[in-house]
């Protein structure tokens, strides 16, 4: 399948599975599950980023249209997004001459598991700290980020190793 075609499909399969599945789900007052940010890690790197940083915008504003959340998930999956590039320079060791090659799949478990674990608490944080906007309620921004960045982590790795070709 053409690879503009696939993200295409993924977009809206992700605004979809987050507007009339995931959004439903509150558990505990504090679990809710964000998969949307599933499109930030498979997206291919490239040089010009301004494709990418569009495209996860207007994810985050779809999200937030459907959600009535007033764009916080859109400057969430923005600034995920923007520091993508530093946090695989960081983990990965990999620079602009190795984007065309670099594909998450096929590196170790171990890089790939930190480096999702922190853009997804890194979303998530940013996310409930605007959601509630105040000093006040700090430990139910950590809570909430916490318990949502676990359950978020289950579902991405569960639907990765599920939906990924066996080799």
């Amino acid at each position: 399948m053409n690879k503009t075609v696939y993200f295409g499909l993924l977009f809206v399969f992700l605004v979809f599975l987050q507007v009339f599945v995931l959004n439903n789900i509150l558990f505990l007052g504090y679990v809710n599950p964000y998969l949307y940010i599933t499109f930030v890690f498979l997206y291919p790197l490239k040089k010009n980023r301004f494709v990418f940083l569009l495209l996860s915008f207007a994810l985050g504003l779809s999200i937030d249209f459907f959600s009535d959340s007033g764009g916080i998930h859109a400057f969430s999956l923005v600034t995920i997004s923007y520091f993508r590039l530093f946090f695989i320079r960081v983990f990965f060791n990999k620079f602009e001459v190795d984007y065309p090659f670099f594909k998450l799949n096929l590196e170790s478990f171990g890089k790939k598991f930190n480096y999702i674990v922190t853009l997804t608490v890194l979303h998530h944080f940013l996310l409930f700290s605007f959601a509630n906007f105040s000093f006040q309620n700090m430990s139910h921004v950590v809570l909430n980020t916490l318990y949502s960045s676990a359950f978020t982590l289950i579902l991405y790795f569960l639907s990765i190793y599920i939906f990924s070709k066996k080799q």
